[in-house]
């Protein structure tokens, strides 16, 4: 609701990503983890306001998206020198390429730290760059000031279960 609530007033949307991903297991499937995560993604592809997205740590699977990742398009996505992005996190992703597949879980460690770097991120323009944490508030209301130039379009939100 307050995704939604920023889209009725036009207040645009700083996400500030420390995100593992989504809960999974049986508790969190019958606690409805999934539908709860789908209307987050929903108001968050759908709401017309000005979005930013700063990652300030880790960065993974699912969550990414909830918390308006690379993904649903921010105007502006940074990152900070200590934030790791990647699908999962390297010691998950080990366990489970190794459990599947004749893989060294040591290489695939090794592979998930370099790649999830912020650093490796930003040399292929996958985000706007890396920005010092102690200049993270002159960043985001110069991107604030500058976004709130533009018309904002109508709402467009797709079907919400309840």
């Amino acid at each position: 609701h307050f995704v939604e609530l920023c889209g009725q007033r036009g207040i645009p949307l700083v996400f500030l990503q420390n995100i593992t991903g989504f809960m999974v297991g049986r508790d969190a499937e019958a606690g409805g983890i999934a539908k709860d995560g789908a209307k987050l993604v929903t108001a968050v592809s759908c709401v017309p306001v000005p979005k930013f997205t700063v990652i300030i740590g880790g960065s993974h699977g699912a969550g990414n998206y909830g918390m308006c990742g690379r993904a649903y398009d921010p105007r502006f996505l940074f990152m900070w020198p200590n934030a790791r992005i990647s699908v999962m996190g390297g010691e998950q992703a080990a366990s489970v390429l190794s459990s599947i597949g004749n893989v060294d879980p040591d290489e695939i460690r090794e592979r998930y730290e370099s790649e999830s770097n912020p650093y490796y991120s930003s040399a292929r323009l996958w985000d706007d760059g890396v920005i010092d944490p102690r200049d993270t508030r002159d960043v985001l209301g110069l991107c604030i000031s500058a976004s709130l130039n533009a018309p904002m379009p109508d709402q467009d939100y797709g079907v919400f279960r309840m």
